[in-house]
């Protein structure tokens, strides 16, 4: 076997790999000799029928077999042999395919990008800054007053419904004059302005009283769920049974209790853990955004072009999809989209510091463990109530969605190993700052 390079520019590869007629027929013989003491044919014993006769049975069905093998066998050696890794699926030809016959050598093509040697910056000379904010008084009773208001009861009240106010109806929809499925209800408490109904009917009900019949007509969406619904317009005939006015729950051992809290001081505990846990991780969020950034504008290698091209592509599809979303995300019947030279930019970005995060992983040997993809596979789980089972056994079968599930987890670890040996300050911020921050980020984002 003979492996020949045809291109070494940049991280581009090509090499032709030679396997000679009589080194593929000694890979046949070895297979038949190999398998031939469990053979058996008509009018002879086991192990017995004579290699000529296996080699004219079974010989060229085994010739397909050892070109596999030794194509495969090739290319894993060269790259044992180089040092070589591809970004993507190598590309492997029959340079002879067509007119290749029984008795040819055996002439293939291999190309690829490898992917490029990434020399680790120094961390310590990164410097980061962390903006840290504390939950005060003023914020965890505001988190009160907002969770005493969600938790508000609602008691009889005389005179007309307001908005904010609850009433309780009858109610019967009927579109042309004819009752449709799903349209009617009896005792339902509909709390005007929530938007819990579609646009319009709550408004008609502002005014009424306890015991009053009212027509609310409205006009279902074009894109509602239920299409014999979709853009109909409906009458529905509403009798109001009670009116309810909103009774906010006192701020005390009562509302701490029906939280799961033994005190209000324990009540205010927790929601002072759980406000710094969320403006930590916007802080986070934020100290990742600014390394990220920093890493992209001081670290510079060569780009395998196919994971740049890949990674356009499938940015100017999520695109299309994000303006088209009647479309579902996995229909590709669109064609494929052209690439603009944003969306090159922003595959430049995220290639570079995907393979430069990928490099400081595997050299700090970060792994993910088994409990942190149970984890992740049960918050994922948490999504489609009553199926957490099939679920679980889509994901064991996909190899696929268990890499999707692991890379954001081995992202953050090295994330965190980097800021970890970086130069990082704290500032003091008020809650309103660190929000401006995060609106920024998402804004940019967008």
């Amino acid at each position: 076997m003979q492996l020949t390079e045809t291109l070494n520019e940049g991280l581009k590869r090509g090499y032709t790999i030679t396997m000679t007629a009589a080194e593929l027929d000694a890979k046949v013989d070895a297979k038949l000799a190999e398998a031939q003491p469990e053979i058996e044919m008509k009018g002879f014993r086991k192990g017995k029928v004579p290699m000529p006769l296996l080699k004219k049975q079974f010989g060229p069905r085994l010739l397909g077999e050892a070109m596999q093998e030794a194509v495969d066998g090739a290319v894993q050696e060269h790259f044992e042999a180089s040092g070589d890794r591809p970004a993507m699926q190598p590309k492997i030809e029959m340079k002879n395919g067509a007119e290749w016959k029984e008795g040819d050598d055996l002439i293939v093509d291999l190309s690829y990008d490898a992917l490029p040697q990434i020399d680790e910056p120094d961390f310590s000379a990164l410097s980061l800054e962390r903006l840290v904010v504390e939950a005060d008084e003023s914020a965890i009773d505001e988190a009160l007053k907002n969770l005493a208001q969600s938790a508000q009861n609602f008691g009889p009240k005389e005179g007309a419904a307001e908005d904010g106010d609850q009433v309780v109806i009858d109610f019967v929809g009927s579109i042309d004059g004819e009752p449709f499925e799903g349209g009617a209800g009896e005792d339902f408490p509909l709390t005007l302005g929530s938007g819990q109904f579609i646009p319009g009917f709550e408004e008609q009900l502002v005014g009424v009283t306890a015991g009053d019949a009212r027509d609310v007509t409205v006009s279902f969406p074009q894109e509602y769920n239920a299409e014999h619904l979709a853009g109909k317009e409906a009458v529905f005939a509403c009798t109001v049974k009670e009116v309810r006015a909103p009774e906010p729950m006192p701020i005390d051992d009562t509302l701490a209790a029906r939280y799961g809290a033994e005190s209000l001081d324990a009540f205010k505990d927790q929601i002072r853990e759980r406000l710094q846990a969320e403006y930590g991780q916007a802080s986070r969020a934020l100290v990742k955004r600014s390394l990220l950034d920093e890493l992209d504008k001081t670290v510079s290698f060569d780009l395998p072009a196919s994971l740049v091209d890949a990674e356009a592509k499938q940015i100017a599809h999520q695109l299309w999809h994000d303006e088209n979303r009647d479309v579902a995300p996995d229909d590709h019947s669109h064609g494929e989209i052209e690439t603009t030279d944003e969306h090159r930019s922003l595959a430049e970005r995220r290639v570079k510091l995907g393979l430069l995060l990928a490099e400081v992983g595997r050299k700090a040997e970060v792994e993910v463990t088994d409990a942190e993809m149970s984890q992740a596979v049960m918050a994922q789980a948490r999504q489609y109530p009553g199926q957490e089972r099939q679920f679980f056994e889509f994901i064991q079968k996909n190899p696929q969605m268990q890499q999707q599930l692991r890379a954001p987890i081995f992202e953050d670890k090295v994330v965190d190993a980097i800021i970890a040996r970086a130069s990082v300050t704290d500032k003091p911020v008020s809650k309103e700052e660190l929000q401006e921050a995060l609106k920024a980020l998402e804004d940019d984002d967008s």
